[in-house]
């Protein structure tokens, strides 16, 4: 069976695929799917790496065939999965809820990947903040296929790739001018890695079904109940009640909606969203100090000394009040970076 591999990554991988995908040859007999943190903006990330490559790379579109030889990459707000059916594997993209607040997302592709062809599989994760793509990594793990991580040593931002050496049996950490060389190694071995001494490939386990059926929107509210627990948490895209989810570090959540979050995305999340409410209130209390001031000067125009001293004992309290506030945010700031 054809091997696929698959790639993610957001701040610094880019530099790294223009390393290492030109050093694939042409006839390299895998095919290759990539996601990295585009979002919704217009990408030319095809063209950059096409240009140095012997390889054949497009954006994917939707029910295209998966063959070996050709580089797909995640087009622009689109999750980029894998769906195998009657033999044969097509690229699904879907407009699906975020996934650690990206979309396209990497561990949607990881998974699916690792379902459809189970140990020949190859993952790839490389340079990126916070933690997608580890859970993904184990999804590949489980079913049986091969992980690589770029050297966090050598990444642009390290946390992707030091997540997954945390929390992922990683099979080899490279760097970025020898992962060609593997991959060509791997996706020409002609027996499986998992399957060598006799090793029966692993079955795909519940929690990876469930979660792909979620991120495909075939699922229910029970699905959730199946690999996770209530929280007490809401959803900061949906402001819907979040399940805490799966069966090992790192932790995660999700929705019944879809959206899904490990626990330091969630908690970037969290820290945003504090900090824009704080400084609406310090907007609020620059407009309420406007206010109290013309009050002022109208009661003092028309006499009103008294009252007039209470609106700007009023203007003076919003005003220390939203000093307050701004010295809580630099505070918040200090404590986050150290």
């Amino acid at each position: 069976m054809m091997k696929i591999v698959v790639i993610g990554g957001s701040a610094g991988a880019l530099e790294a695929l223009k390393i290492f995908l030109p050093m694939l040859p042409q006839d390299f007999p895998a095919a290759v799917l990539i996601v990295t943190h585009i979002g919704s903006q217009k990408s030319i990330v095809p063209d950059i790496l096409g240009r140095g490559t012997a390889l054949p790379v497009r954006h994917a579109t939707d029910g295209e065939p998966i063959t070996p030889g050709r580089v797909l990459v995640a087009p622009p707000d689109e999750h980029l999965t894998v769906v195998a059916k009657n033999g044969s594997a097509y690229v699904e993209l879907s407009h699906g809820p975020r996934e650690n607040h990206c979309r396209p997302a990497i561990d949607p592709l990881f998974r699916s990947a690792a379902t459809a062809f189970l140990a020949d599989t190859i993952g790839v994760l490389l340079s990126g903040y916070l933690d997608d793509g580890t859970v993904g990594l184990q999804a590949i793990k489980a079913c049986g296929g091969t992980v690589i991580v770029q050297d966090p040593l050598e990444a642009k931002a390290i946390d992707m790739p030091a997540s997954a050496l945390q929390h992922v049996d990683v099979d080899q950490v490279l760097r970025t001018e020898e992962i060609a060389s593997v991959l060509v190694k791997l996706a020409t071995a002609s027996v499986r890695p998992s399957t060598r001494g006799g090793d029966a490939v692993p079955a795909v386990p519940k929690w990876i079904g469930v979660e792909n059926r979620i991120t495909s929107r075939d699922s229910d509210m029970d699905d959730l109940e199946q690999i996770g627990k209530l929280s007490s948490l809401t959803c900061p895209e949906c402001s819907g009640a979040l399940w805490e989810v799966g069966h090992r570090a790192p932790i995660r959540y999700r929705c019944h909606t879809g959206h899904a979050f490990t626990a330091k995305v969630l908690e970037a999340l969290q820290s945003d969203s504090v900090e824009d409410a704080i400084w609406a209130a310090v907007r609020a209390l620059h407009e309420q100090e406007r206010l109290f001031i013309k009050l002022s000067d109208i009661e003092r125009q028309a006499g009103q000394m008294a009252r007039a001293a209470e609106y700007e004992a009023k203007a003076t309290r919003a005003r220390e009040h939203s000093r307050t506030l701004r010295e809580v945010v630099v505070a918040r700031a200090v404590m986050v970076k150290t």
